[in-house]
């Protein structure tokens, strides 16, 4: 590994650490574009690059969104029985889409969905129209089924979930502090099953660069992992200092931004 390369994943790492405490998204939808960039830079076929841009993504935020997740338990944001009444579907989706859906699906149909859910997430939140007051979360059945969907779409495009989970949550009435808090602890399950999956799926991809183990690159792994879990905590305490409206339009403004890249990697591969 060259020394560009790293302070390119440290950098990226503490980026993605930064945007997972501040806004529940796990640091996915940024690191899918750039690491995305970044392999293919280094050789690796633009189908190939997206889908190793995906794992990685997803198996370091095992490690951010246990650091981001304390810091919002410690100020009480963070809907332990949300977590429990969404956890179970998001198992089960992820597995889904990491065992099976996401080794047969071609790399550039996969950036071409990761730009349209994030485009419509971002308008989402982008669009402030306020839900109805009567609205609330579903119940076991109903979180089981959002869970499951929120887990499966996560696990196609490297998300932690929060581009598809904290616009839930909002719609349901839950304040978006708390959303994105509990956005970060439904990070873990997310990242836990997808990566079993990709593990799975890619155990007889050959090694596209040295240190990849099938689809994951274990030195971007490594380095984004160790920088991410520095910054998420500073990124929580920022989340917390802003208003709502803030907050939203920063998740909403970078959303747009990732995913007109990916749309471009998508309709360049196809």
């Amino acid at each position: 590994m060259t020394l560009t390369l790293a302070l390119e994943l440290l950098a990226l790492g503490l980026s993605a650490g930064f945007l997972a405490g501040l806004l529940g998204i796990g640091g996915g939808m940024l690191m899918v574009p750039f690491l995305t960039f970044i392999l293919d830079q280094r050789g690796v076929e633009p189908g190939l690059a997206v889908k190793m841009a995906i794992a990685t993504s997803m198996a370091t935020i095992m490690f951010t969104s246990l650091s981001s997740v304390r810091a919002h338990h410690r100020r009480g944001a963070v809907r332990w029985d949300l977590v429990k009444g969404l956890a179970p579907g998001i198992l089960a989706g992820g597995l889904l889409a990491g065992a099976g859906l996401f080794s047969i699906i071609k790399g550039a149909w996969l950036a071409l969905l990761f730009a349209l859910f994030v485009s419509f997430s971002g308008w989402q939140m982008l669009r402030n129209k306020r839900p109805a007051p009567s609205r609330q979360m579903p119940g076991p059945a109903g979180q089981f089924g959002a869970g499951s969907g929120i887990g499966l779409l996560s696990g196609l495009v490297g998300a932690g979930g929060g581009f598809a989970s904290v616009p839930f949550m909002v719609w349901c009435n839950v304040p978006v502090h708390a959303a994105v808090a509990t956005s970060a602890a439904l990070g873990f399950p997310i990242a836990l099953a997808n990566t079993a999956g990709y593990v799975v799926g890619g155990w007889s991809q050959p090694p596209a660069l040295p240190g990849a183990a099938g689809y994951l690159y274990l030195p971007a792994l490594a380095l984004i992992a160790a920088a991410s879990v520095t910054m998420a905590p500073i990124g929580a305490r920022v989340a917390h200092a802003m208003d709502v409206a803030q907050l939203k339009k920063a998740f909403a403004t970078l959303l747009f931004a990732l995913a007109a890249y990916m749309l471009y990697k998508g309709l360049s591969g196809l």
